[in-house]
């Protein structure tokens, strides 16, 4: 997922509830989960987008 980061990626899955999305991304040493949300729209909400950015960059700064 260009729009949030490098190495970000989606993961989709459906179940009887609906479909839910893990934006996550992969590291050398490790795999941080971003957010987890029920996909009810075509595009990523950009409030997903917004939290997913700032919990990189808090990430990041560590």
């Amino acid at each position: 997922m260009p729009s949030i980061g490098l190495r970000c990626h989606e993961l989709r899955i459906n179940d009887s509830q609906g479909t839910w999305r893990i934006v996550y991304r992969i590291d050398e040493d490790a795999i941080i989960i971003l957010e987890v949300f029920q996909k009810k729209t075509n595009q990523t909400p950009k409030k997903v987008v917004e939290t997913c950015q700032r919990r990189l960059k808090l990430y990041d700064a560590i």
